[in-house]
């Protein structure tokens, strides 16, 4: 796999998993994060280390327009980096009822789950466009196809995903890219950290396989429909271990 992906959200879970499952199979690729930047360059390194070109970009809050052309698009032009891939993965959650969140609490998780796939796409699109290739996926939950009790923010924000990519993948098809999401179940990353030892067991009990996905499965998952013929767009690809 000769190729450049970026992949944001990229220093710890399923976006780490993913960078270095990515740079194994010989991909160059470029991590974001906004503030793990110690543990995105301790990713960064490791991808060298199977002899590809990678680069860390930390400080820069995806869910905001502007951050993400000077701090990722400008940036990574500047250095002649041109995306064959992009990996949508940034993403926070919410738990708690909706009456007690707060507007800013709602716009924050909007804005870092569904406006940063726009943010991201609308900038390296044309240079897709104009290469005639490229491919897109957008990371995201089953909550945004059956929606999650406590979570609705974070179940509408993947609900969001899921119909921007189909209408995405329409849009672009002519043009030789393909767009794809994938939406993960129960996944063991420090996204779920929140969760007791008996609310850990207790999910684990509802899923038919018996237990949570890991990191690298997600990510493995993640690389191989990078590597899927160009029939297969406009897709939400489902690994939940049953659940749903």
């Amino acid at each position: 796999m000769s190729k450049t992906v970026l992949i944001t959200g990229a220093s710890r879970g399923i976006g780490r998993a993913a960078l270095t499952e990515l740079s194994r199979r010989g991909c160059n690729v470029a991590g974001v994060c906004l503030n793990s930047s110690e543990k995105l360059n301790e990713a960064i390194e490791e991808a060298r280390a199977f002899g590809v070109r990678a680069l860390g970009i930390s400080g820069v809050n995806v869910g905001n327009y502007e951050q993400c052309k000077a701090g990722i698009y400008d940036y990574m032009h500047s250095k002649g980096i041109n995306v064959d891939c992009i990996i949508n993965n940034a993403g926070i959650s919410h738990a708690g009822l909706l009456q007690d969140m707060s507007p800013d609490e709602w716009s924050n998780i909007i804005a870092v789950n569904l406006s940063s796939v726009f943010n991201i796409c609308r900038l390296f699109i044309p240079d897709m466009i104009k290469a005639g290739r490229g491919k897109i996926i957008n990371i995201s939950s089953v909550w945004g196809n059956v929606g999650a009790s406590f979570e609705v923010a974070y179940s509408a924000a993947k609900g969001g995903i899921n119909s921007f990519t189909k209408a995405l993948a329409k849009e672009l098809a002519p043009a030789g890219i393909q767009v794809n999401a994938i939406a993960f179940g129960a996944i063991d990353t420090e996204m779920n950290n929140h969760l007791s030892q008996e609310e850990k067991t207790m999910l684990e009990e509802e899923i038919p396989v018996g237990r949570m996905g890991t990191a690298q499965e997600a990510a493995k998952l993640i690389a191989d429909t990078i590597e899927m013929p160009g029939y297969l767009t406009g897709q939400i690809i489902t690994m939940d271990g049953g659940w749903t």
